[in-house]
C-alpha cells in the first residue's frame, strides 16, 4: 500500500474525468504529474503540481486548472479538502479515516508492508568492499561494506534480483608483497630475526599465518629463493587474508553471494576477449596520450600505447589498457570483469568504491556503457572517509593491523547493530564523524539509541498488556477500533507511517540507504512525541485501565510503529532491541 500513488491514481482518475467533461483538452500527458508531502505540513496533507505541469501543453492558466480539479477531488470521501495555493499548486488533506486505514494496513501486511514490485525482478550485481587480500578490513572498508549490504538490501526489498559480491584484487603486485611479509613470519616462526622493508606489511595479523605456514611446509623453505617459494606463498596468503576478510564481514553481518577472483581473468583469455568486444566496436586503437595536467612537456616522454576510446562514451581522455612493455595496465582486468558481469545477464550494474576511486569512475562507466551497448547502467558509489573519535580525541591505530583502525576494533568496541546504523546516518559521498561515545549514550542525540528505544517501548506495552490480561496478539489488534485514534497526534505517527512505502521507492530509485536510517529517526521521533503527550494527556496513553478496546485501538497504533520500525532495521541489518538495558 503505497498512499501517495494511490492519492495520485486519484488525482490521474479526477483529470480524465476533467477531459472527458471539456474542463480539460484531450492528449495530455500526465506522466510529470506528482503527489508529494508538502514543503509545510502546515499546507496539508499531500500536494499535487498537476495544474503547473499542465498548464502550457493545455493552454490555460494553472489556478483555473487547478480549482477545477479541487472541485473533482472534494467529491471523493477520502479528500476532505482541497485549496489551491500559489501559482496553481493543490494542497489536499485526507479524511482520518484513510491515516487509520493505514494502521490496519500495516497489521495486515506485517513486514510485507512496504515491500514493492518497483524492481520487477531486474537482476541487479551490487559490488563492495572487494578490499585488496592482505590484511584485516580497515574502517574505510567498514563504511563500504555497511553502505553496499544495506543497499543490497534496500533493492531486494524494493523487488530487485540482487547479487551481492565481492572482487578479490589477487592478480597485482600487492599480493606478492604479501607473500614476502608471510615468509618473514615464517622465518620468524622459525626463530630468525626478520626486519619489514621495501613495503612490507608489519601488522601482528601475519604472525598466526606464518605459523601456519611453519606448519605446513616445515623448514623447507627457510633460506630459499623467491622462485621456490613466491608462487605458492602467495597463494597461501592470500586464502588466509581472505579467511580472515570474511570472519571480519561476518563479525558485521555481511554475507557475499559471490567472491570473485582477478586472478582467474590471467592466462584464460577472458581479459583477452573483452578487449577483443571493444575492439570489434572500433574501441581498441594505438596511440600516444597526450602529457598529464601539471606535466611540463619537456618532462614527458610520448609512448605507443594500446588504448580504449573511451571519450566515445562519456569519458574525458582516452585510457591505456596495454603498457608500451606488452603488459596489462590495472584498467584492463577490471574491463574483463565487468565484461564478465554483463556476460552474466545483470541488468544493471553498482559499484561502491572507497573516496579514493573518484578518478576512476567515468573510466568506468565508460567501459560497461561500450560492452553493454549502453544497455546496462553502471552506478558507482564513493564513500567518504570515517573520522573515529574516543574521549574527545582521534581513535588511536590497532597494533595488531600495524597503521590502521580495523572493522573488528569498531565492532568490538560497540557491537555490529551500532556500527551499522551509524555508518548509514550520512550519505554516502559526506564524511562521516563516529564518536565511540555519543554512539552509545542514550539520549536523542543518538539516532541509533532513538530508533531502537522506540521499538523497545513498543515491546514493553505489548508484555505489560499481556501481563494485564489484555490480548494483544496481531490478530486481536488488526481488528481493533481505529476510528477511536483521532487525536492530532496519533495521527500524525499514522502519517509518517504511510510515507514509509514511498520512502523505500525513492531510496531504493536513488540508491541511498542513509534515507531509511532518517525516516527512522522522525517516525521514532514522533512516537516518542506521542507518547510523552500522554504524560500530561492521561487520554492519549497506550494503556487505558479498564477500557479494553480503547487500549486495543492505540496498541494497534505502536504495534504499527514497531513493524515498520523492524522492517527498515531488517533493511539496514540491525536487529531490533526487544528491551533497553
Amino acid at each position: 500500500m503505497n498512499l501517495f500513488a494511490e492519492i495520485r491514481g486519484l488525482v490521474i482518475d479526477a483529470l480524465g474525468r476533467m477531459q472527458s467533461e471539456g474542463a480539460l483538452p484531450g492528449g495530455l500527458a500526465f506522466d510529470n504529474v506528482a503527489v508529494e508531502p508538502p514543503r509545510d505540513a502546515a499546507h496539508g496533507d499531500m500536494a499535487t503540481n498537476a495544474a503547473m505541469v499542465l498548464a502550457k501543453p493545455a493552454g490555460m492558466k494553472p489556478r483555473d486548472i487547478a480549482a477545477a480539479l479541487a472541485r473533482e477531488l472534494s467529491a471523493d470521501d477520502r479528500i476532505d479538502s482541497a485549496d489551491v495555493a500559489g501559482p496553481g499548486f493543490l494542497n489536499l488533506r485526507l479524511a482520518p479515516s484513510v491515516w487509520q486505514g493505514v494502521i490496519g494496513a500495516v497489521l495486515a501486511r506485517g513486514d510485507g508492508f512496504g515491500r514493492s514490485d518497483m524492481g520487477q525482478g531486474r537482476r541487479v550485481n551490487v559490488e563492495y568492499v572487494s578490499a585488496n587480500p592482505t590484511g584485516p578490513l580497515h574502517v574505510g572498508h567498514t563504511r563500504g561494506a555497511v553502505f553496499g549490504d544495506a543497499l543490497a538490501s534496500l533493492l531486494a526489498y524494493a523487488g530487485h534480483d540482487v547479487t551481492r559480491e565481492y572482487y578479490i584484487n589477487d592478480g597485482g603486485a600487492q599480493v606478492d608483497v604479501l607473500a614476502r611479509s608471510v615468509y618473514l613470519r615464517y622465518l620468524e616462526a622459525h626463530g630468525h630475526q626478520v626486519a619489514f622493508e621495501d613495503g612490507t606489511y608489519p601488522g601482528d595479523y601475519l604472525v598466526p599465518v606464518g605459523q601456519a605456514l611453519k606448519d605446513k611446509v616445515g623448514d623447507a623453505w627457510v633460506d630459499q629463493p623467491e622462485e621456490v617459494w613466491l608462487a605458492e606463498a602467495r597463494v597461501f596468503a592470500t586464502g588466509a587474508m581472505m579467511d580472515l576478510i570474511r570472519a571480519d564481514l561476518a563479525a558485521l553481518g555481511v554475507e557475499m553471494d559471490v567472491f570473485f577472483s582477478e586472478k582467474s581473468l590471467y592466462g584464460t583469455g577472458r581479459i583477452e576477449a573483452a578487449l577483443a568486444s571493444l575492439d570489434d566496436k572500433g574501441l581498441i586503437y594505438e596511440g600516444v596520450l597526450e602529457p598529464p595536467k601539471g606535466k611540463k612537456p619537456e618532462d614527458w616522454e610520448p609512448r605507443e600505447q594500446t588504448l580504449f576510446r573511451s571519450t566515445d562514451h562519456g569519458d574525458d581522455v582516452d585510457r591505456p589498457v596495454k603498457k608500451s612493455d606488452g603488459s596489462w595496465t590495472y584498467f584492463a582486468p577490471d574491463i574483463a570483469y565487468h565484461f564478465d558481469k554483463v556476460f552474466r545477464g545483470f541488468d544493471e550494474l553498482i559499484d561502491v568504491f572507497g573516496a579514493d576511486h573518484g578518478g576512476y569512475v567515468k573510466r568506468m562507466k565508460a567501459a560497461v556503457s561500450a560492452l553493454s551497448d549502453g544497455k546496462v547502467p553502471l552506478d558507482i558509489k564513493l564513500t567518504q572517509l570515517v573520522k573515529l573519535w574516543k574521549n574527545g580525541e582521534p581513535f588511536k591505530m590497532s597494533k595488531r593491523a600495524g597503521n590502521f583502525v580495523t572493522l573488528r576494533d569498531v565492532v568490538d568496541q560497540v557491537g555490529p547493530g551500532v556500527t551499522r546504523f551509524v555508518m548509514l546516518t550520512r550519505k554516502n559521498d559526506a564524511p562521516l564523524d563516529f564518536d565511540f561515545d555519543k554512539v552509545l549514550e542514550q539520549s536523542r542525540e543518538n539516532p541509533v539509541f532513538y530508533v531502537q528505544y522506540a521499538h523497545a517501548r513498543v515491546m514493553s506495552l505489548l508484555r505489560r498488556a499481556a501481563e494485564a490480561g489484555l490480548d494483544a496478539g496481531d490478530a486481536r489488534l488488526g481488528g481493533a477500533d481505529l476510528s477511536r485514534l483521532d487525536h492530532e497526534a496519533e495521527l500524525a505517527v499514522a502519517k509518517k507511517l504511510a510515507e514509509w512505502p514511498r520512502q523505500v521507492e525513492i531510496a531504493a530509485r536513488t540508491h541511498e540507504p542513509h534515507r531509511i536510517a532518517f525516516y527512522l529517526y522522525e517516525l521514532a521521533g514522533d512516537f516518542h512525541a506521542l507518547w510523552n503527550r500522554g504524560n500530561d494527556l492521561p487520554g492519549l496513553r497506550f494503556l487505558q485501565d479498564g477500557d479494553e478496546d480503547t487500549s486495543r485501538s492505540k496498541l494497534a497504533l505502536a504495534r504499527a510503529v514497531s513493524v515498520v520500525i523492524s522492517s527498515g532495521l531488517g533493511i539496514l541489518g540491525v536487529t531490533p532491541a526487544q528491551e533497553m538495558r
